[in-house]
């Protein structure tokens, strides 16, 4: 069974320069007021407010939700609930974790801060969104009032992630962290087996997981190798030279892919290798995240003689050999 890819214009991105810095200094109440006259103007010119670079949020339009208020005592209160206000008008919410993706909903439609968002977790996508001199790489998920990820530069506080919300993964959820080597990268595909409550992770081409990335084969593969979210598609493993180079079935090592790159995304598929079952080479032990299944550890034959020649063998460059 071949899997799918996605053609969601998220499978499009590619990584950015994550050495800049990233400030989000609070801004004065006078240039903030000025920029919020300024922002429905551009909105109506057709420009994105999540793209349009302007000043970040400051401190100027009132705090977080938290879980009390300050005690007759002064005391300082408890870590910031989920709930938080926003500013200017018309940002748009996205489909995953990635201002390409398609917008799902707006906030701020009619006025400057009429709305106050929920979140139940953050992703850092490693794309920085900046308006002005603040910017922020994190995308929050969205409860309310609309379903979806909102830039963080569009919430009302002088912060560039949101305080007291879990980053890549709601609840607590261990995320795998970046590596260079191939057993990091092994480990991370391991931790989809169960990231689901102790089950799989579920496939689906249209939905990002807690950690932000696509739930599809390609989505999978570019977690395990610490690829920023919400991933490339199964063309972009194969033909991006940035991320794997062609190499022959008898150089197969673990974490490197088998990849069928022709087709539709009804073809496609990528397969993460990490043993050969026997000294004939026969058949290998594979992570992959498959349709109707979900993520998977098992043997295969894809790329073998009789197991589908349109599977050919990759190695991922930031492995160094």
């Amino acid at each position: 069974m071949h899997e799918q890819r996605s053609t969601h214009p998220a499978d499009t991105t590619t990584p950015v320069d994550r050495t800049a810095p990233m400030t989000r200094p609070q801004q004065a109440p006078f240039r903030r007021t000025v920029w919020r006259r300024v922002l429905p103007a551009v909105a109506a010119a057709g420009i994105g407010v999540a793209g349009f670079a302007g000043p970040a949020h400051g401190s100027g339009m009132g705090g977080v939700t938290t879980t009390s208020e300050h005690s007759a005592t002064g005391s300082v209160p408890p870590a910031a609930a989920a709930d938080f206000p926003t500013w200017g008008t018309r940002w748009v919410v996205h489909a995953t974790a990635d201002t390409g993706s398609p917008a799902v909903g707006m906030i701020n439609k009619t006025a400057p801060g009429q709305d106050r968002i929920t979140a139940d977790y953050q992703v850092d996508t490693g794309r920085k969104v900046c308006e002005g001199s603040s910017c922020s790489t994190s995308m929050a998920h969205l409860t309310g009032p609309v379903s979806g990820f909102l830039s963080v530069v569009a919430v009302d506080i002088p912060q560039d992630r949101l305080p007291g919300v879990p980053v890549q993964g709601g609840g607590g959820q261990p995320q795998p962290q970046p590596g260079g080597s191939r057993e990091e990268m092994l480990q991370r595909a391991a931790t989809w087996l169960t990231a689901n409550n102790g089950a799989q992770v579920p496939y689906s081409q249209a939905k990002v997981w807690k950690d932000g990335y696509r739930q599809d084969c390609s989505g999978y593969v570019s977690m395990a190798l610490g690829l920023p979210t919400p991933g490339t598609n199964t063309v972009g493993l194969a033909t991006d030279r940035g991320i794997t180079r062609p190499v022959t079935p008898a150089e197969l090592k673990p974490g490197d892919l088998l990849i069928d790159a022709s087709g539709d995304n009804n073809t496609r598929h990528v397969v993460i290798f990490e043993k050969w079952n026997n000294d004939a080479h026969s058949s290998y032990t594979a992570y992959e995240q498959r349709g109707d299944h979900g993520t998977d550890h098992r043997t295969l034959t894809y790329g073998l003689p009789g197991g589908g020649a349109e599977f050919k063998p990759y190695r991922p460059v930031k492995f160094g050999d």
